[in-house]
């Protein structure tokens, strides 16, 4: 199949991307059904905030002392 490139409109920011041949090609390769819905800054900034915690960890856990017995 001989694929073209694409415009889409990025769905955080609005800003126009191409989609282009080669990565139509490697989508189609890898199995992918959906199209980029993001331009590439915005997936790399939700890239950043996935991997970052969003309330510094660990939710309301407490730390304690670890005290060993005998």
């Amino acid at each position: 199949m001989e694929y073209q490139d694409k415009t889409i409109v990025c769905n955080d920011c609005g800003a126009d991307f191409t989609f282009t041949s080669g990565e139509q090609e490697f989508y189609a390769e890898k199995g992918f059904d959906n199209e980029p819905k993001k331009c590439k800054d915005c997936r790399q900034k939700a890239k950043r905030n996935f991997s970052r915690p969003s309330n510094g960890g660990g939710g309301n856990r407490q730390s304690r002392p670890f005290n060993r017995t005998r």
